[in-house]
């Protein structure tokens, strides 16, 4: 009986490190791939430039755009579509339909404008390599191991981020970074989360955390550095920045998920997947608000309880893909947070290996089937969140486990 006890448990260990092996090799392979492909499309005036020499329209010709009407000291122009629209047939050199317009909260002018000081393929890349590398630092950070670093790297939203000059590594290294100094900094990890208010969609179950843990001083702070980031705006880009903010904010909102002007198939959503299987606006919101609902009270429940608190770290981010209406792909590198917290608990075994490289498959898939699929890849995440969970509880285990950056 011994025998075959620790045969079995001689298996179980082999299994680990097939799986362990496996996706190593892979996610290497993919974190070496991405700069490759780019270099490539460079080349072929397929990334940054187009074929005529002129910027490609992307989503950071949209950023740089803005911070050009900052250093101008036309900060609110940015956000009338008529001129911003203008202003990118005029760099792109040929016109396009529909608008890919600037609705980003007046704080995140203090990164555009700075960008907009390098010539725009300069600050393209400064972008893009800058806040992936602090986005990696920090995922290594939280897991403790170099595997982290390249899975990291590996994941699909990060070539998407590299693509179109989008701000998911930004938020995830910010995010990522509060809850690492979390229990050590509470103040610090506050002064994060106020930064991170420039993506106020990715705020709405923070403080329903921070209040249910009890870390008073973090919320203290984050409210703090709120109102600061705020007034600090609004001195120096003017206050018509705020109120051409929250005057479009509706609108951007009734565009993007009533009329669908990007197609439902890029909301990687509940209401995204609702819309895009055919269903009207009021199903959708029921089903959203559902899942809201489910998220947060999970959420809540989970932050009251004695569970190690690298588990309530790796639900947040979860929690928050899940239950905000308006999310794309290029947000994914924060659920990479979830992971990196999972690991830090402890090793992954075979089956969180699996369900790592199957998320990310769903990931990927995106790049060649535009597709709602993002809700599998939260949906397979969930599983093994919940299943950590309910082996922790089970176990018995300490109220905390610390979070200290090493």
């Amino acid at each position: 009986m011994v025998t075959e006890v620790r045969r079995a448990g001689a298996s179980a260990s082999s299994i680990r490190l097939d799986a362990r092996a496996l996706a190593t090799a892979v996610a290497a392979s993919f974190a070496l791939a991405y700069p490759v492909c780019l270099w490539q499309m460079f080349q072929s005036h397929g990334w940054i430039f187009g074929l005529g020499g002129r910027p490609s329209v992307t989503d950071f010709m949209v950023f740089w755009l803005a911070g050009q009407s900052a250093l101008k000291g036309m900060a609110a122009a940015a956000y009338v579509p008529q001129f911003h629209h203008a202003a990118e047939v005029a760099m792109s050199g040929h016109a396009f339909a529909g608008q890919l317009p600037w609705r980003n909260s007046p704080l995140f002018f203090f990164v555009a404008a700075p960008l907009a000081l390098l010539p725009y393929m300069w600050s393209f890349i400064v972008w893009v390599a800058g806040s992936l590398a602090i986005y990696s630092v920090v995922v290594w950070r939280i897991a403790r191991t170099p595997l982290a670093l390249v899975l990291a790297c590996a994941t699909p939203a990060v070539f998407l981020n590299a693509l179109c000059g989008q701000n998911g590594a930004l938020s995830a290294a910010v995010m990522g970074a509060a809850l690492l100094n979390l229990e050590r900094r509470p103040i610090v990890s506050g002064v994060l989360i106020g930064l991170l208010s420039y993506k106020p969609q990715f705020g709405i179950l923070l403080p329903v955390a921070l209040l249910a843990g009890g870390y008073w001083r973090t919320f203290a702070s984050a409210a703090l550095t709120c109102a600061a980031c705020m007034l600090a705006s609004t001195l120096v880009f003017g206050a018509d920045t705020w109120r051409d903010f929250l005057h479009y904010l509706p609108i951007t909102s009734n565009e993007i998920l009533v009329q669908g002007v990007n197609g439902f198939k890029k909301l990687q959503t509940m209401y995204g997947l609702v819309r895009w299987l055919g269903f009207g606006n009021e199903i959708a919101w029921v089903m959203q608000t559902g899942l809201i609902c489910i998220a947060g009270a999970a959420l809540f429940w989970l932050w009251r309880r004695k569970v190690p608190l690298a588990l309530k770290a790796a639900a947040l981010p979860l929690a928050t893909l899940l239950v905000t209406p308006h999310l794309f792909m290029y947000d994914f590198p924060l659920l990479a947070l979830s992971f990196a917290f999972l690991y830090r608990q402890r090793a992954f075994d075979g089956m969180e290996f699996w369900g790592l490289g199957l998320a990310n498959l769903c990931i990927g898939v995106f790049l060649f089937l535009p597709t709602p699929i993002g809700m599998a890849a939260l949906l397979i995440s969930s599983v093994l969140v919940v299943r950590r969970v309910l082996q922790a509880w089970s176990a018995g285990s300490p109220a905390h486990l610390s979070l200290q950056v090493a």
